[in-house]
Parts: C-alpha cells; structure tokens; sequence
C-alpha cells in the first residue's frame, strides 16, 4: 500500500462515486511510483461492491485516459492477472478536489490598525469602512477585458452547442471547462470536431453510456477525438507531400501525364524547390 499515491487520488476529481471508488482501490495496492498493481476485475468488484460491467468499463476508460497503463501480466489460477500501473503524472493534471483559498481578515483577537467604528465584539470595534466605501469597491472591468471575456463566452457557448443536447448539464461547469480548454492553447475548430466526432460516435447509446457535458469536459474526453484530428491531419500532410514527389517525378522524366498538371500544381512544385523553372519548360509545360 502506499499512501503517496491514495493521497495523490484522494485530492483529485474522477468525474463519477464509482470512478473515484475504483481508482482508490487500486491506490491501496500500489506501490510509492504506482506501479506494481495486481487484482482482477472480479477482486476489485467484491471488494467495492459495484457491479462488474461498471468495473470494467472505468477500466477501459481509465486506460483510454491514460490514468492508468498496462506493464504486464501475472499467471494466477485462472489463466492471468493483468498487472497495472497509475500514471501520476496524469493524475495530478486532474482536477484538484481541494476548496479555494478565501481570503478572510483575522477572526481570532482581531487587532485593528485604526480606531474602528460599528459594533463590537469583545471590545474590539470592525472594520472603519463600509461596504460600499470606495477603498472596498473593486475598480469595473476595462471595455478591452469585457470585449475578451464577451468574445471567449461566446466561443465557449459555439463549442457546447454541438454537444448533444439532450447530455448537457450543468451548463456554467461545462463552458468554464471549456473556456479553460481554449485558454491552454486548444484550437477552436479542433475543440468543435473533437465534440462533433464524440457526438456521431456515440449516436444512438443508450442513456447508461452517454457522457454528460460536465463529465465529457471535465475528464478531457476531447482528447481522443484531438488525436484523431491531428492523425489525420498528418495522414493529408503524406499525401499531399507523397503527390507532390510523384508530380516531380512527371517532370523530370518528362512523362507523357505531365499534360495533366495544373498551373497552381507547377507554382507549388517550383515554390517547394522540387523542380526548377527549367525543368518545367524542358518538360514541354510553361513556368
């Protein structure tokens, strides 16, 4: 058992009671650097008393999440036990279950700097100033800062509105965790077609599997879908660069298909230093 890592999990949010009950189970059995976890599914089910499909699905999502990662396997009676291990690096991105700090003046034998006026309490007078005294009034926001926050808010609200409608809840949760999304440098476009591909995907799940707004934003689902984005991306990138190399090659073989290539093609082959202007021209085709 260590207690490193139970405490680790303990201060974060899983999104759901049965995925911080599982994670906790498994935290138990870790060893300092989270590794070392061995239980089968069916141990971890008795033990937190959920039911089996609940276990093994957080499992799969854990994994998919990177919460938590496969390192081997240990024979056992009944064949194997996969053994696992808990990410902390991807732990500690979670959010933190900790309360904000507020800020409070001193409630315990409170000393005052100046004669204060107002009642009193043991003899000691509150604050000399009022609540609507202007030293407390926080200055308004400048224009600039309300036009950045109107222009932020409303890429947060064009986010959420291609989530599935009828799996959106809590709607100031989901937009301030969208909003935080976009602030740590996620491309609007990329969020909205990571959104749209969870959306199609998951068409026509029953309401047991669905992800609500809050939890989809909250455990950063968005990421899988943003890794398929910029796989494909990549994907277009080869291609385009694998067509380029075979219009090249066209050219400076003089191929008879080089009467197919474009005018915005040889721009883009002379800009790309594939072929020069001469080559082109020997070619039979105008630079």
């Amino acid at each position: 058992m260590s207690w490193r890592i139970a405490n680790e999990c303990a201060e974060r949010r899983f999104g759901s009671a049965a995925r911080k009950q599982i994670i906790m189970f498994l935290a138990d059995k870790a060893s300092d650097d989270g590794s070392g976890i061995w239980c089968s599914k069916g141990t971890i089910q008795r033990h937190t008393e959920l039911s089996e499909s609940t276990v093994k699905r957080t499992i799969i999502d854990f994994l998919r999440e990177g919460i938590l990662i496969e390192t081997g396997r240990r024979h056992c009676k009944n064949g194997y036990t996969v053994i696992y291990r808990i990410v902390l690096e991807r732990v500690a991105a979670l959010e933190t279950t900790a309360e904000p700090d507020i800020e409070t003046g001193v409630t315990v034998n409170p000393v005052q700097p100046e004669p204060g006026t107002g009642s009193t309490v043991n003899g000691v007078r509150g604050s000399r100033w009022t609540p609507n005294h202007p030293k407390t009034i926080h200055k308004p926001p400048t224009r600039r800062r309300e036009a950045t926050e109107e222009v932020e808010d409303l890429e947060a609200e064009k986010i959420l509105a291609a989530y599935p409608e009828d799996r959106i809840r809590d709607r100031r949760t989901s937009l301030r965790l969208i909003a935080a999304a976009l602030k740590a440098g996620v491309k609007l476009d990329d969020l909205k077609q990571a959104v749209k591909a969870y959306a199609k995907e998951s068409e026509g799940y029953t309401r047991s599997k669905v992800c609500f707004s809050d939890n989809w934003f909250k455990m950063r689902r968005w990421e899988k879908g943003l890794a398929q984005i910029l796989a494909d991306r990549e994907k277009a990138r080869e291609a385009e660069a694998k067509g380029r190399a075979s219009l090249a090659e066209w050219i400076h073989e003089r191929h008879p298909l080089c009467r197919h290539i474009t005018s915005r093609q040889i721009e883009d082959l002379i800009a790309s230093k594939l072929v020069t202007p001469e080559q082109v021209r020997a070619a039979g085709l105008q630079a």
